[in-house]
Parts: structure tokens; C-alpha cells; sequence
């Protein structure tokens, strides 16, 4: 289902015409609601970056929502050490001097960068006493469908998309409650489905967990 496909469904199913931004805003706000009930492991994304000697900082992504693993990597050996995620004020307890440098152990979340506001930075403890190459695998938001015309979601399980845009067009239409009930039913169901995918099928395998079954009677 592309993005002309979507907006035919939608229109279809409410018997109703939607000025193109109102259709946009619905199907966005859709997709965020989705992309926050279910962590589908296809649509993580991973940068490398590296740190700075002395420099306590590192910077986020600007697409960044939230961290799944941050590392650093020896310059020498090339190792990976995985950093422990860490509140601020523990970093700044274990390490209340920033000229006190070494391999990175700890991250957290400082709060937005002095430069840019909308933008997050990480605090690492303790201070890199060296160049060290990152690798940051994170959740974002991907490319919505309205500009994208094709995204994962609409290729591998549309149905939780057009229930969830249905959600958001029939809402701004203040329909009768009976229909907006059945469309919420129809999204909880289709993102449990996505939840089986994301959550489940795709972080597991038959050798280590087996497969599905059913109880023969």
C-alpha cells in the first residue's frame, strides 16, 4: 500500500474527502503512535562517531529518540566496550573532576546542546583520555509515508496503518462512537499482530526457541 493507495482507503472507508495537510497529519500522527507500541527490529538505525580527548561530550543524532547500545572501541586493540547507560548525577559523582580521563565506562542523556536546543547530547564517564571511535545503535522515527510514497510499515504490514490513520480521520470527523470503537479495535489488533512480528518472530528463531504450536485436541 502506497501513499495514493492509503489516502483512496481511507477516503473510501469514511466516505469522506480530507484536504491533503489534514490527511498528512493524520497519517503521521499514526505512525508515531505505532513506531512507540512496537520496537521493530528493521527499522533501528546505527552511526559511528567518535569522542574527543578531554571532551566529556558526545553528540546525538539529530534523528535520535533513544539509545538500544552506545560503544566505544579501543584505538588500539579495536575492541568493543559497551557503555552502561547512567543517570547524570551518577556520572558526575563518580567523576567530579572532568580532567579525570580514561576509557569510557558510562553515557547518559546531558539534556539539549548549548548550540541547538532540539538536539540531545551524551555525557560520558569518565572523560575520554583519547580518540575513540562509537557505534550508536538507536531508535528514531523513519521516514514518514507521506514523503517516502513506500516505507517499510506500508511494504510489510499495512493494515496497522490504515487502522491507525482510520483512528485519527474518523476522530477529527467526530463520527458516532459505535464506528470510532470498531477502528480502535481494528488498530489494537493490528498492532498485537505487529507486536507477534516486531517484538517477537523477528528476535527469536526456530533452533534456540522453537516454533509455534497449537494444542492438538
Amino acid at each position: 500500500m502506497n501513499y495514493a493507495a492509503l489516502v483512496a482507503a481511507v477516503s473510501s472507508y469514511t466516505e469522506n474527502t480530507f484536504p491533503t495537510v489534514d490527511m498528512n497529519v493524520f497519517i503521521t500522527q499514526a505512525e508515531k503512535r505505532i513506531y512507540n507500541a512496537v520496537q521493530i527490529p528493521s527499522l533501528r538505525k546505527n552511526v559511528t562517531g567518535s569522542t574527543t580527548a578531554s571532551n566529556k561530550y558526545l553528540q546525538c543524532p539529530t534523528d535520535f529518540l533513544s539509545t538500544f547500545s552506545l560503544a566505544a572501541i579501543d584505538p588500539t586493540t579495536g575492541a568493543y566496550t559497551f557503555l552502561l547507560n547512567k543517570d547524570v548525577n551518577f556520572i558526575r559523582e563518580a567523576y567530579p573532576k572532568p580532567t579525570s580521563t580514561g576509557a569510557p565506562k558510562y553515557y547518559a542523556i546531558f539534556g539539549p546542546r548549548s548550540d541547538n536546543e532540539t538536539e540531545l547530547t551524551f555525557i560520558l564517564g569518565p572523560t575520554p583520555n583519547a580518540v575513540y571511535s562509537t557505534e550508536l545503535h538507536y531508535f528514531y522515527y523513519p521516514e514518514s509515508i507521506v514523503t517516502a510514497s513506500n516505507t517499510w510499515l506500508s511494504d510489510n504490514y499495512d493494515p496497522v496503518l490504515l487502522y491507525g490513520t482510520l483512528v485519527e480521520a474518523y476522530t477529527y470527523m467526530k463520527g458516532e462512537q459505535d464506528m470510532i470503537m470498531l477502528y480502535n479495535t481494528k488498530f489494537g489488533e493490528a498492532i498485537t499482530q505487529l507486536k507477534r512480528l516486531g517484538d517477537g518472530l523477528e528476535r527469536q528463531d526456530a533452533y534456540r526457541s522453537g516454533q509455534a504450536r497449537i494444542p492438538v485436541t
